[in-house]
């Protein structure tokens, strides 16, 4: 069976040799960690924004979108704190030139002790079978707890630098720990320095005291800036939300694992506009309620869970993320953070401009508190997709690679097959083709034998084939084909759109 790493690359190549992802600028050897989605892989992209769009503002009588530019004022990006605070620390090996995160160099070293933990407990769960109890195992164990003690010290004396911004101990811990450059295999390291990740440009018509601007880092300021200008317009009563979706930009040093960590990429936001000291009510709610519509996608509970944030971010009083099972371990795919009134304050601070509600039920005037909900639109893709993938050899020992995308984002929803490409059978394929191509994303194909045409099918993730043979003519039948099952039907044509729509209705 193969693992995870090989799965990952067959994964990443099968996006390309399907048609889902191409890395960019391909005829000029690409754009390290900036990738182009392609035919399927738009059509998927879509998919995933519609049915978090249409969860977040169609079922929401209270929450309204919003398409913010990507190009805002300066100071917008000083008010939240991105210009002084939205840095990463680096560090350059001097015998490889190759410069790296400091804090990833430090996960990645915790990573491998944590490895080294795994080793223990699974030799200890073979030895002792049925009767092994993992918990009493990692609580006593010698080599377990002395692993776990180094990386429980060196995690609080690296993240306790970071915070106090004492890059002389960053980089004392990387010493320390003997990390050695995974391309030079050797320790001689520079100091640390701190790196702003935002992409910066000029602008002619800002003046010229401030003629930088960037590229936006994440989509959550447009609807700070705006949320009076709906709330009024909009006549909106608190609590209410402001949804987005939309490109952000952050320089990555250390861009890696497909497009799980791009430099360009898409978010889908909601922020959550409550009276202040309810707030960890609403941060409770939105919390369960974003866990169901990723379980409502049908991917299993036992890929996701919640991470409860101990380091606060310096606008949040509580912050968690749901992580996804990916083939490279558990990473985070949303975050839920109540932002307090930071922003709003802040921006209220930077532009003289009162950001107020008046409570009709209170009498009186404040700043909103707010929740967020924050999603990667890239990185929920990848995980639906890793999910999605499967390598099955079948009874008769052939071998087929199948996505079970859930029919309801799957980019394709049906494909229309005519067993043969003479007889009335195209004519008759292009009449269903015609029938069901205004409410359903279809495709007609006529070229190869029609077991390789099921499998191309399999390959892109499609419900359901459709194959149109001689009695056809005679009947107005067609087989059904399921992806999944591989199981084949026959049914009246008139029958299509119904049993297709059956399968594609929201879970929510």
């Amino acid at each position: 069976m193969a693992n995870q790493d090989d799965i990952f690359k067959n994964l990443v190549s099968h996006a390309k040799e399907y048609g889902f992802v191409f890395p960019s600028s391909e005829i000029y050897d690409g754009l390290s960690a900036v990738y182009d989605y392609a035919q399927y892989g738009v059509e998927l992209k879509k998919n995933i924004r519609d049915y978090w769009w249409k969860s977040m503002v169609q079922f929401h009588e209270n929450i309204v979108g919003i398409d913010a530019a990507i190009f805002m004022h300066p100071t917008t990006w000083k008010a939240s704190g991105h210009i002084d605070a939205f840095n990463d620390p680096l560090i350059d090996n001097k015998d490889s030139k190759k410069r790296y995160r400091a804090d990833v160099l430090v996960e990645d070293y915790l990573a491998k002790i944590e490895g080294k933990i795994s080793k223990e407990v699974e030799k200890a769960s073979k030895r002792f079978g049925e009767a092994f109890n993992e918990e009493q195992f990692r609580a006593t164990n010698p080599r377990v707890l002395e692993n776990q003690q180094k990386m429980d010290e060196v995690r609080k004396r690296f993240f306790t630098a970071l915070e106090k911004g004492n890059l002389e101990e960053v980089r004392q811990v990387i010493i320390d720990c003997e990390i050695a450059c995974p391309i030079s295999g050797t320790r001689n390291w520079t100091e640390v320095r701190q790196f702003n990740l935002m992409f910066s440009t000029s602008m002619g018509s800002v003046s010229e005291d401030a003629n930088t601007i960037y590229l936006r880092p994440e989509t959550a300021q447009g609807i700070f800036v705006n949320y009076l200008n709906v709330q009024k317009t909009g006549r909106m009563k608190i609590p209410f939300g402001i949804a987005q979706t939309g490109k952000a930009f952050r320089n990555e040093i250390v861009a890696r694992q497909f497009i799980f960590r791009m430099r360009e990429f898409e978010q889908m936001e909601m922020q959550y506009f409550v009276r202040p000291g309810t707030e960890m009510e609403w941060y409770k709610y939105w919390k369960e309620a974003r866990m169901k519509w990723h379980l409502s996608l049908g991917m299993p509970s036992s890929k996701y869970r919640f991470h409860d944030h101990d380091k606060l971010a310096h606008y949040a009083n509580a912050a968690a993320d749901i992580e996804f099972d990916f083939p490279f371990g558990f990473k985070e795919l949303e975050g839920i953070h109540s932002r307090t009134d930071f922003d709003l304050t802040a921006h209220q601070n930077h532009s003289g401009k009162k950001l107020q509600y008046f409570d009709p039920e209170l009498n009186e005037s404040y700043v909103p508190y707010v929740v967020e909900t924050s999603i990667g639109l890239d990185r929920m893709f990848l995980a639906v997709l890793s999910h999605a993938y499967h390598e099955e050899k079948l009874e008769d020992g052939s071998e087929r690679v199948v996505l079970r995308i859930p029919p309801m984002l799957a980019p394709v929803k049906a494909a229309i097959l005519p067993l043969v490409a003479k007889d009335g059978l195209p004519e008759k394929g292009r009449e269903i083709m015609e029938r069901l191509k205004c409410d359903y994303m279809c495709q007609y194909e006529e070229k190869d034998s029609i077991g390789r045409r099921y499998r191309r099918q399999d390959a892109i993730g499609t419900p359901y084939c459709i194959t149109i043979d001689h009695q056809t003519t005679q009947d107005n039948t067609v087989t059904i084909r399921e992806r999944d099952t591989m199981e084949q039907h026959r049914v009246a044509i008139d029958e299509l759109h119904a049993i297709i729509g059956s399968r594609l209705k929201p879970i929510l």
